[in-house]
């Protein structure tokens, strides 16, 4: 339940364009009747000068609190030493199921109309948990030394390595969540996405344990497909899937793949969720060039937006605002210029913010 004065939640405005996409997705969430509470954070290149730092702790302190927070798209800093916002922000707060709907909706550019896919991606293990080893260091040498001695393998001593945990633990709940989600959002299948027949021990794991999960769930049907297959079969016939989980590294690319399906980075977007809090926000990168210039394509976050909805439980709200979304990109009028047939003229970010809000305002007046 809320509190009082509306749901607390963090808002991070981000960088580049992520200000002026967050304030016109702010102002329709708004315009839905629910309310919030508004906790705003900075973080980012803006924050490093004064700050020393892209991520304040003030910042994973708020969304402690809140468990709720909603970010525009941050800059990666280059040269110093955090590879990225995102990522720290899953790893402090174990974010440990990346969200990622690929839907398509009419008048949207797209070769596959119809599809209505969601990746959930393991996102705190494989080769992405970030433990390397330079080439060339002494502590990768020893390394190497000792693969040598357990396996009788012996890697090229001018190599880098990078580690691929994959654990039951970590495996479990995100199968279990993949499963809990077709569960409750009426989905029929859940395609668990590997490469077992090579990686035994670890992609090989990963598939053992989400049978063992799917034996729970008889109701929903389990697909079991290697991840070189399944982008074959996603731009072949997308259609026969519907919730697909897999490891982390083959999310990350195949969520991409996915929203090409639909029509690219704008219209996907995203949420990171845990067991103690829940960060919602678009694909897409911030877009520096056109900061300012109130021309970028809100869809992505406004959709966040409408998962963020959802997850507090505000059913409604989420429906009659992606609803809203989807009619204003039907028409086709009110609408930045990449969501144009030939990628010309177009209205603004905050016109289409308003047109948006209209929608819904006129939908209550008609139900009134």
């Amino acid at each position: 339940m809320p509190a009082e004065h509306g749901y607390p939640v963090t808002l991070i405005p981000g960088d580049g364009t992520g200000p002026e996409i967050l304030e016109a997705t702010v102002s329709v969430l708004e315009a839905t009747g629910v309310r919030f509470q508004w906790d705003v954070q900075n973080a980012g290149e803006n924050t490093i000068a004064g700050e020393g730092t892209p991520l304040p702790d003030r910042v994973i302190e708020s969304i402690r609190r809140n468990r709720v927070a909603i970010k525009g798209p941050i800059t990666t800093p280059i040269g110093t030493g955090f590879r990225s916002v995102n990522v720290a922000l899953r790893k402090a707060l174990d974010l440990y199921v990346n969200l990622r709907p690929a839907k398509y909706y009419e008048g949207v550019r797209s070769r596959y109309p119809g599809v209505d896919l969601v990746v959930v991606r393991e996102n705190t293990e494989d080769v992405y948990a970030g433990i390397e080893f330079q080439q060339g260091k002494p502590e990768t040498a020893k390394i190497l030394g000792e693969i040598e001695t357990a396996s009788g393998v012996a890697i090229r001593p001018d190599s880098g390595l990078s580690i691929k945990p994959i654990s039951i633990t970590g495996t479990r709940r995100i199968v279990e969540f993949a499963f809990a989600y077709a569960e409750r959002n009426d989905r029929r299948k859940v395609a668990v996405v590997t490469k077992a027949n090579i990686m035994k021990f670890t992609d090989g794991l990963f598939l053992e344990v989400a049978r063992e999960v799917a034996a729970g769930h008889p109701d929903i049907a389990l697909q079991e497909v290697l991840v070189d297959n399944m982008a074959m079969q996603l731009v072949q016939k997308p259609e026969e899937y519907d919730v697909l989980v897999m490891p982390n590294l083959y999310g990350d690319v195949l969520s991409d793949l996915c929203a090409g399906l639909v029509g690219g980075l704008g219209v996907a977007p995203g949420a990171n969720l845990g067991d103690s809090g829940a960060l919602f926000e678009p694909a897409h990168g911030s877009a520096p060039k056109y900061t300012g210039q109130n021309k970028v394509n809100p869809t992505a976050t406004m959709l966040s937006g409408v998962l963020m909805l959802r997850h507090l439980g505000e059913r409604d709200a989420a429906d009659r605002m992606e609803s809203a979304i989807a009619a204003v990109i039907s028409e086709g009028r009110n609408v930045t210029y990449d969501l144009k047939p030939d990628r010309t003229g177009g209205v603004g970010t905050r016109e289409m913010a308003d047109a948006i809000i209209c929608h819904m305002e006129d939908n209550v007046a008609v139900a009134d």
